[in-house]
């Protein structure tokens, strides 16, 4: 069974062309892409949930 892809935050601001600070933004008022911390503390975005993130933005606009 693979794996899930893991993005890197900046892997994910590139994809959905938005800066960190509007990230967070949306993040605060619940409106962002779950994020995933790290044991390092470095920040993840599953593929599953970004695509899952894109689906509900589709609908909303509809």
């Amino acid at each position: 069974m693979a794996r899930p892809q893991m993005l890197k935050l900046q892997e994910v601001l590139r994809e959905i062309d938005m800066s960190r600070a509007a990230f967070y933004r949306m993040r605060a008022r619940g409106q962002a892409p779950r994020l995933r911390k790290l044991p390092n503390g470095h920040l993840r975005v599953s593929r599953a949930d970004l695509d899952e993130w894109w689906s509900q933005l589709d609908t909303a606009a509809n």
